[in-house]
Formats: structure tokens, C-alpha cells, sequence
């Protein structure tokens, strides 16, 4: 009874410990959280195969009417090599055993009572990974649940050494292997299985079968490509469907229509071309003069000083007189135009020290606008003249500054 439940206690923590492991990944799901699944890409023959060894422990499990016949527990060895055709479904070829030891109390035709007897099986077993099954395919999964039956030979002897006596019987069973990724090519496994064979390989008061448990702890080394390309989308079947002679020749009279269209098209292109080719060698920012269909390029020299206006006791430019300002120093100034910039304040109002401080903010504000327009604050020359100097003969007229190229 002890054999059973240590086997049995192996088999059930595998498989929480892999349901824990692919149930709570999130590797393998779209953006609405669901699993993603196939189709697959087939892979060349060569690829998705392993090798595998390991090492571990034989157990014989005898009928419970009689617990005293059960064997003791013995060495194990694995060597396996196989493929997977698909993400869930594989096939392996291999050997276990080893020795184990006999625990009945009386000699049988195969084994001796308290004697260590040769065991080994040559087998074929069906792999289907249920982790790749239920939580979709994903290659950097840790743990992978891998049930799968098996088949075989089985010889069970005193000779330790395989296959030396006629002894022979078929066996089979199944098994639950543990597949840990450590890296693309190497894995860890843990392989719990349980074969059937019949009971006077034993001994011939055993009953009818047999039960042979197994553990076995070894290294899987993956051979060949070792992942699976997802088809990335489905090419659609088109069918052809033929035209009827309604439908042909309506599609030729449009070709014939578009294509008349076109020329048309063509003509008027080049009639714009001829009228633009005098405008090919013009130059942004030139001034030219246009006469007899011939562009001449002349030199703008710097107009007269603009004048931009103030009301009384204020240095704010007007909406109107901001806007004039910009205007003129969008079309004029740039980073090497030198400017002279003077502010004037009327004498009829006002101290002449205020009026020598409206003149001299009345001055800055102007100043400042032309420098956000890119003039340059080393170019400028700035002079308030308080109330001074007086342009003009009315009041309202000498509340002004002037702006001047030089």
C-alpha cells in the first residue's frame, strides 16, 4: 500500500503543480484575453525531435488479497527518442528498466523468493500535451502535462542482463510526463507511469495482472527546429467569374471614355506648362518687374518711415497700429535690417518728464513687437524724444512713433 500512494502522491502534485503553471499565464492570449490556438505551420521532418535519459525507481504492485507477494522497490533507468508531429501530439520509442527485488515467499517459475530479478521494457508511447491543448501553444511555457499510453515488450527474469530468456510478454499502461523548459534545447522531466502485465511473469499465485509503477527523473535535449510558426492569415479562394458580352462591351466603351479623358488631360498639362515656363528661374523673396511677358529683376530700396499712433497718456499700440507694425515688419525686417525707431509725446498735456517716459515706453513696445519679428535688438536704434520734438502742428499727431529704415 505504501508503494501506491508514493507513486500516487508523484502523479496528483505534477499535476497541480502544471495546472497552477499554465493556468496563470498570460503569454499566450490575444487583446481580448482570450487563447490563442492554431492553425500551425508544418514542420520538415528533422525537426521537433529529442533524446531523453533519466534515472529513477521500479516499483511491483501485487493483488491486494495478498499484500505479502508485493516486490520490493528497485533501480530504474530511461532512454528515449522521439517527435512531435503537431504542438499536442507526439510519439517516443525507448527502454526502462533495470532491476528489481522480490519480496514472495516462494519460488515461482520466473523468479526466485527474496531474489533480485532483471526487468526491462522496449516500448512505443503516444504523447498528447495537454498544456498546448487546453492554454493554446507557447513555446517559453514552463511547464508542459504531457499524458500519454504506452506499449511494449516486457521481460521479467532472474537475469539481470535484457532479453537472455524466452520470458517474454507483451505489456502496456500509461503514464503522465512532466516537461520543465530550462532552455530552448534543454528540459527537465519527470515521468510517472503504471504498465500492466500478466501475473505468472511474477509468480503464479499473483492473480490474473500485475501492476508495475515507475519514477524517473531525467534530462530531454530538443533536436532540430524546436518551435511551431503560427499561420499569420488565410489567402482566399477567388473564383472567376466570366463576363457576358453586355458587360464586356460596356467596360470597353469606359476604357475608350477614360482614355479620350486622359489625352485630354495630357493636352492640358503641357498648354500649362508653356504657360509657366516663364516663371521657372523667378526666386522667392525677388522683386521683379514684368513687362512684355520678360521678368527683370530690380532693387527695392527702403520707403518712407512708417507712423504708428497713440492715444493720449498711453503706450499700448491700438489693435489697428499693431497690426500695421506687423505688416511692415513681416514684408521688411529680418536679422540684418537696421531700423532707427523714435517716440515722440505731445507738449499740450502732461509734465515733460512724463511726456519724456511715454516717449521713451512708446518706443520700447514698438521695439519690442519688431524683435518677435525677427529684427535684430544690436541693429536698432532707439531715441525717445519726450515732447521735445514735435512732427506735426495737432496734439493727437505728435502722440507717435516712427519707424525708419536706414
Amino acid at each position: 500500500m505504501k508503494g501506491i500512494k508514493f507513486f500516487g502522491a508523484l502523479a496528483i502534485a505534477s499535476l497541480l503543480f502544471s495546472a497552477n503553471a499554465f493556468a496563470q499565464e498570460n503569454h499566450n492570449r490575444d487583446e481580448n484575453g482570450k487563447i490563442v490556438h492554431g492553425p500551425y505551420e508544418t514542420n520538415h521532418a528533422g525537426d521537433n525531435m529529442f533524446i531523453g535519459i533519466g534515472a529513477g525507481i521500479n516499483g511491483v504492485v501485487g493483488p491486494i488479497r495478498d499484500p505479502k507477494q508485493w516486490g520490493n522497490i528497485g533501480l530504474a533507468a530511461d532512454l528515449n527518442f522521439g517527435k512531435w508531429f503537431t504542438p499536442t501530439i507526439g510519439m517516443r520509442l525507448g527502454y526502462h528498466g533495470l532491476w528489481n527485488n522480490s519480496k514472495v515467499a516462494f519460488t515461482s517459475p520466473a523468479v526466485a523468493a527474496g531474489n533480485k530479478f532483471g526487468f526491462h521494457y522496449l516500448h512505443a508511447d503516444f504523447l498528447w500535451n495537454i498544456s498546448h491543448t487546453i492554454a493554446g501553444y507557447n513555446e517559453l511555457r514552463f511547464w508542459n502535462f504531457v499524458p500519454y499510453v504506452t506499449m511494449g515488450v516486457l521481460d521479467i527474469s532472474e537475469n539481470i542482463n535484457p532479453f537472455q530468456k524466452a520470458n517474454l510478454e507483451y505489456a502496456a499502461g500509461a503514464g503522465l510526463l512532466n516537461v520543465l523548459r530550462v532552455s530552448k534545447r534543454i528540459n527537465i522531466t519527470l515521468d510517472l507511469k503504471a504498465l500492466v502485465g500478466k501475473a505468472h511473469a511474477y509468480t503464479p499465485n499473483a492473480g490474473r495482472f500485475i501492476l508495475y509503477p515507475s519514477a524517473a527523473l531525467g534530462l530531454q535535449v530538443n533536436l532540430g527546429k524546436t518551435n511551431w510558426d503560427r499561420h499569420s492569415s488565410i489567402t482566399p479562394v477567388v473564383i472567376p467569374v466570366p463576363f457576358t458580352t453586355e458587360q464586356y462591351n460596356a467596360l470597353k466603351d469606359k476604357v475608350a471614355a477614360l482614355e479620350k479623358e486622359n489625352a485630354a488631360l495630357k493636352d492640358k498639362v503641357a498648354a500649362l506648362e508653356n504657360e509657366l515656363a516663364p516663371f521657372r528661374n523667378l526666386q522667392n523673396g525677388q522683386t521683379y518687374l514684368y513687362e512684355n511677358g520678360t521678368f527683370t529683376a530690380v532693387e527695392m530700396k527702403a520707403g518712407a518711415p512708417i507712423t504708428l499712433y497713440f492715444d493720449c497718456g498711453s503706450a499700448k499700440l491700438s489693435d489697428r497700429e499693431k497690426a500695421h507694425l506687423e505688416y511692415f515688419a513681416q514684408n521688411v525686417v529680418n536679422g540684418d535690417t537696421k531700423l532707427a525707431v523714435n517716440g515722440y509725446a505731445d507738449k499740450q498735456t502732461g509734465s515733460a518728464k512724463r511726456n519724456q517716459q511715454l516717449s521713451e515706453q512708446r518706443a520700447k513696445a514698438v521695439v519690442d513687437v519688431l524683435k518677435a519679428a525677427g529684427a535684430n535688438e544690436a541693429n536698432i536704434e532707439c531715441i525717445a524724444h519726450g515732447a521735445d520734438v514735435q512732427l506735426f502742428d495737432a496734439a493727437a499727431k505728435n502722440r507717435v512713433v516712427t519707424v525708419e529704415v536706414k
